[in-house]
């Protein structure tokens, strides 16, 4: 299975949902909004990575600077 950034978007808008729903009150409340928690961290850290990615892939085709090293931590 691959997971995409559309899925991870289509994950964030059914959080919101889930947190706008007017019946949630109370213990079931306090659990969505610790998950939601959850989810916004790891998601931060998902478009973190492919930022990271998008990055290494510039600098890789930066055709003025073809010589210019990579970095190690980003060596695959």
């Amino acid at each position: 299975m691959r997971n995409t950034l559309g899925d991870l978007n289509n994950h964030l808008f059914a959080q919101l949902e889930r947190l706008s729903d007017e019946e949630l009150n109370g213990d079931k409340l306090a659990e969505e909004i610790t998950r939601a928690k959850a989810v916004t961290s790891v998601a931060s850290q998902i478009i973190a990575n492919g930022s990271l990615v998008l990055e290494a892939a510039r600098l890789a085709d930066d055709k003025l600077n073809a010589d210019s090293p990579v970095p190690k931590m980003l060596e695959g």
